[in-house]
């Protein structure tokens, strides 16, 4: 282009930039950054923001926050999109007081946090388990004039899951329903989930079959989830049925449903049915992840006859 003597302008470095940071060369975008300004090209908030985004991507925040700073001594202002991708950045790195003081920060400077600056917020203090901060903000986010989407709530209710504060989670689906959100297939699974992994699988049976009444078509992860809590129940054949029944219903089991139903078998000392489970993944291309082949090397040691022995090590 540069030989044709066709000047590349701004939207052209833009997705040099952009496609640089998708490759993980954070690096290299700075450096062609470094070269729009030398040849006299004023980057704009685009090139600064996808910039950002591609340190955050590889967890290097400080160098994330550099750039935001170069924006501003550049006279170039940061937007809503600037600030949602570092405060995504430090909220990935578990970092939420900083994030929460980018928050604030963007407030400062008059700028307005969409639906998308607070999910990501509310995500980030869910996955640390700042509960308690996370319905504040909800809390904030409606008193701001804001209307949660499905998103917020399912992060919110996925957070109240895995703290195990079931009777919050049941009364947050409840406000979804209400609202009109009409609950997808991501927010019956997390609420399933949560609902086994707590004991509760009458209820989370139920639910699961509510899905085909409501129209909504289980995805792998839900059956995933559903035989993961039968397991843990000793309810195998009721498993073995849901297993094939995904196959029937044209939803492909991927390597963690094998591997799920893999360790609830060996879990329940059903060690010829798990080999059979294992001998079907490893004919479908997939492989034991670490908690089965920490299982299966246990049976080993356990004085098995010598062609389960076999069979084992074949498979490891």
């Amino acid at each position: 282009m540069v030989d044709r003597k066709i000047a590349p302008n701004v939207q052209t470095f833009n997705i040099l930039v952009d496609a640089l940071c998708k490759e993980g060369m954070a690096a290299e975008a700075q450096g062609v950054v470094e070269l729009m300004i030398q040849r006299g090209e004023e980057p704009n908030v685009v090139t600064y923001s996808t910039l950002m985004d591609g340190y955050c991507l590889q967890g290097r925040m400080d160098e994330a926050l550099k750039v935001l700073d170069l924006m501003v001594a550049s006279d170039c202002a940061p937007n809503v999109v600037s600030y949602s991708i570092l405060i995504n950045g430090y909220c990935k790195s578990k970092r939420l007081d900083k994030a929460m003081s980018l928050f604030r920060e963007m407030r400062h400077r008059g700028l307005i946090p969409d639906t998308v600056t607070y999910n990501i917020l509310i995500n980030g203090l869910c996955l640390v388990g700042r509960l308690q901060n996370a319905q504040e903000l909800l809390d904030g986010m409606q008193a701001h004039g804001h209307l949660p989407n499905l998103v917020t709530y399912s992060t919110l209710l996925k957070g109240l899951c895995k703290t195990q504060r079931l009777e919050e989670a049941i009364a947050l689906f409840q406000v979804i329903k209400d609202c009109k959100l009409n609950p997808d297939i991501t927010t019956y699974t997390i609420l399933i989930d949560g609902l086994c992994k707590s004991g509760k699988l009458k209820a989370a049976r139920e639910l699961f079959c509510t899905l085909s009444t409501k129209g909504i078509h289980p995805t792998v992860n839900t059956c995933t989830v559903m035989i993961n809590g039968l397991c843990k129940e000793g309810l195998l054949t009721e498993a073995d049925e849901l297993f094939k029944e995904m196959e029937k219903y044209g939803i492909s089991p991927n390597g963690c449903t094998y591997n799920i139903t893999i360790q609830g078998f060996l879990q329940n000392k059903e060690i010829l049915r798990a080999m059979g489970y294992l001998r079907q993944m490893v004919e479908r291309g997939f492989c034991a992840d670490a908690s089965t082949v920490t299982m299966l090397m246990r049976l080993s040691d356990d004085g098995l006859d010598q062609s389960l022995l076999e069979t084992i090590q074949k498979f490891m």
